[in-house]
């Protein structure tokens, strides 16, 4: 409980692994929703919710790695990721935010970048593999994997914001295993992860990573769960509580 609102982790199995419990309701125009009445975490198992000594200091002053790749070769555009890059540093200062834009983004950089920051930012897009090791991030040089990041743990990791489509979708053929980006970031050493379950608006991205961190910023105890419902909450308030397909996929994950 916190400023009088009910946090909730849902910790699924099953075929409920696929739907968007935090959004739950009648949606008949009267009655309120799950996400009007609690504020909504997920966990993919109960060891990722146990406290960790090495939690940042609500009162130290975090800094952030964004990494934007608008025209990742072999794929499609992501043209907003330019302007989400710029709204997310431009809520930390100067010397607290750190952006590789386009092909500077290699796996290299972005590694290097990953164990001197707390938060990371990844907009760009993802990949799941039924192997959850070989789900990745695409970089303008290469697939960014899983095991690759396992390998490479951060001490300091904190908060990782998976501005991607689709990195909190398990798969079908084993409901039970978390398979996805996000299970496997926290995994990774994350302690709090914010991702997707479907598709996301390279128009809608933007406004909800820089009401995310203002919120977050804003918030002396730093809570990720409650900055991203506060951002969800205005992206309603913009278009609509019936368009969800814009604000539904949205989730937090951990801590």
């Amino acid at each position: 409980m916190k400023q009088g609102r009910a946090h909730i982790t849902w910790c699924t199995t099953g075929q409920l692994a696929f739907l968007p419990l935090h959004a739950a309701g009648p949606y008949d125009g009267e009655s309120p929703s799950a996400v009007d009445l609690v504020v909504s975490s997920y966990t993919p198992n109960l060891s990722c919710l146990l406290p960790s000594a090495t939690l940042i200091e609500a009162t130290a002053p975090p800094s952030i790695f964004v990494v934007a790749q608008p025209k990742t070769p072999g794929v499609s555009p992501l043209p907003g990721t330019v302007q989400e890059s710029k709204k997310v540093a431009a809520n930390f200062p100067t010397n607290s935010a750190k952006v590789l834009l386009g092909q500077d983004g290699t796996i290299e950089a972005v590694l290097e970048h990953m164990a001197k920051h707390p938060y990371v930012h990844l907009a760009c897009h993802g990949k799941q593999d039924a192997d959850p090791t070989k789900s990745a991030f695409l970089l303008h040089d290469g697939p960014l994997t899983l095991h690759t990041l396992m390998a490479h743990k951060s001490s300091n990791a904190q908060l990782a914001f998976l501005s991607a489509c689709e990195t909190a979708t398990g798969d079908e053929k084993v409901p039970n295993e978390a398979v996805h980006l996000a299970a496997g970031m926290l995994a990774a050493g994350y302690k709090s992860v914010v991702a997707t379950m479907w598709s996301i608006g390279d128009t809608e991205a933007p406004r909800v990573a820089d009401e995310f961190y203002k919120a977050l910023l804003a918030d002396p105890e730093h809570n990720v769960a409650f900055a991203l419902h506060d951002a969800l909450k205005k992206l309603r308030e913009h278009v609509g509580v019936d368009n969800f397909v814009k604000w539904m996929p949205y989730i937090h994950l951990g801590l």
